[in-house]
């Protein structure tokens, strides 16, 4: 039902391993969404409307041509471009579940992770995935570098996968669309960090990272609706 994205003020397209990650991870899920929904999306994003996609639902957004979208002040395409990045198979050939170390891109325009401190012990998120080596051009990269798109890398020796440039995520030019390999929804209470008990009343004195982002999120949204 395309209408009902209409009414919506977030949209997320959740990880899960969608239809099995049959033919390839996300394939299937993206081609629906190609078929079915990418005006729907394209009109949301528009409108104004963040969009999360972490993990599976990272590998549907650029197989949907949702991510990495169209440069700056251009429009949308009345039909999904072809991928232009990939999230292939970790450079272990294995299924890696691990909390990691990340970095936020300072020139990023992702209003995602705006303000959000990923620096020393708490600044972490978790990953648990078999196919999320970013990969992608040296133009692309390049591109996406200068457009402030890159929103989240591994911290310097976390790379796990082998993501080139260490990249974990990326969002549209407008800053709204954000997909990534970590688990943002994973991390909201301070209690679910490998650590907790050990980290100091003045380290969980803000909100966890992911509980952050998603206040972003909120935030944004909210705006656009006063």
């Amino acid at each position: 039902h395309p209408g009902l994205i209409d009414g919506f003020d977030l949209i997320g397209l959740p990880g899960g391993f969608s239809y099995g990650d049959d033919i390839a991870a996300g394939r299937v899920l993206a081609t629906m969404l190609r078929i079915h929904l990418y005006p729907a999306l394209r009109a949301a994003i528009e409108r104004g409307c963040p969009m999360i996609a972490p993990c599976n639902g990272f590998q549907v957004a650029v197989q949907a041509g949702l991510l990495p979208g169209p440069a700056e002040g251009r429009a949308w395409p009345e039909t999904s471009s072809p991928p232009e990045v990939s999230l292939a198979q970790n450079a272990q050939a294995m299924f890696r579940d691990t909390w990691t170390p990340m970095e936020a891109s300072e020139n990023t325009c992702c209003i995602w992770t705006r303000g959000i401190d990923f620096s020393g012990e708490t600044g972490m998120l978790p990953s648990a995935h078999g196919e999320g080596r970013f990969v992608a051009a040296d133009d692309i990269v390049t591109r996406l570098q200068e457009n402030g798109q890159v929103a989240l890398r591994y911290a310097e020796g976390s790379n796990f996968n082998g993501s080139t440039d260490r990249i974990a995520g990326i969002c549209d030019a407008s800053g709204l669309v954000l997909g990534l390999m970590p688990h943002p929804e994973r991390f909201t209470r301070w209690s679910q960090h490998p650590r907790w008990t050990r980290l100091s009343d003045d380290e969980r004195s803000s909100l966890p990272p992911g509980l952050a982002m998603f206040r972003n999120a909120v935030e944004q949204a909210a705006g656009v609706m006063n």
